[in-house]
């Protein structure tokens, strides 16, 4: 499913976050700001992905460059696109935001306009690299695959059969909600009558595949009377 695209501002003058945020919501770009590195480094740690971030250099307590190291330590494999926005304009430093990892290095003052030109061209560079790349739901350390039809735990492939593999699909993907057992079954077994219980077999053998503890469930859950519900509570989070 297609999402608004998120950015966070971590700028400490309201002003120029406030004017940024304004020409962000004409374009229909959800944004998040910042007074300083420390608060949007634990919405990340917490597990929140911006499509981008505008990071100014000079901030109170942590500053750019140190927010820079320290997304390369947590998240070198997985690093948000972040794109410095600061008066400082020398070489030196532009040179050194890129070298730790800044895709855009753009000077103040600035045109607002070119700023969200800017912004857009570093979103249709994502969504063209996306386009490329498989298809994923991310929860806990769990990736469903969903072009392969594949479900990895931190990388390693588990072995599941092709109904297992769509009832865990079909749950993914709705994720949040109560799902009544003919639910299940009518989208999985594409058939509106049948044995329903085939529906319990597969969710438990799924929990004896998931599920640190398949009697104390945190992804499967069951809401007695009703039907199953897979958590959202762990899967990778936007804005």
């Amino acid at each position: 499913m297609a999402t608004t695209p998120c950015i966070y501002i971590i700028e400490d003058e309201e002003s120029i976050s406030k004017l940024i945020q304004l020409y962000l919501t004409k374009e229909q770009i959800e944004s998040k700001p910042f007074l300083n590195a420390e608060a949007a480094l634990q919405e990340l740690k917490e597990g929140h992905k911006p499509n981008l971030i505008i990071l100014d250099l000079n901030l109170p307590g942590m500053s750019g460059f140190e927010f820079l190291e320290e997304l390369q330590k947590q998240f070198s494999k997985d690093m948000p696109s972040v794109m410095i926005l600061s008066a400082r304009d020398t070489d030196e430093d532009i040179i050194k935001g890129l070298g730790y990892g800044a895709d855009d290095f753009v000077t103040k003052p600035f045109s607002p306009g070119v700023l969200i030109a800017r912004i857009k061209a570093n979103l249709r560079r994502q969504s063209f690299f996306l386009e490329k790349m498989e298809a994923t739901i991310n929860f806990g350390p769990y990736s469903l695959l969903l072009g392969s039809c594949v479900l990895k735990k931190n990388g390693q492939k588990i072995s599941l059969s092709t109904k297992e593999y769509e009832v865990l699909e079909f749950l993914v993907k709705n994720a949040g909600q109560v799902i009544a057992p003919e639910k299940i079954y009518q989208n999985v077994w594409k058939v509106e009558y049948g044995d329903i219980t085939a529906v319990a077999v597969y969710i438990q053998r799924l929990r004896k595949k998931i599920e640190d503890n398949p009697s104390d469930c945190k992804y499967i859950k069951t809401d007695f009377g009703n039907g199953y519900i897979f958590s959202d509570e762990y899967m990778t989070k936007n804005c």
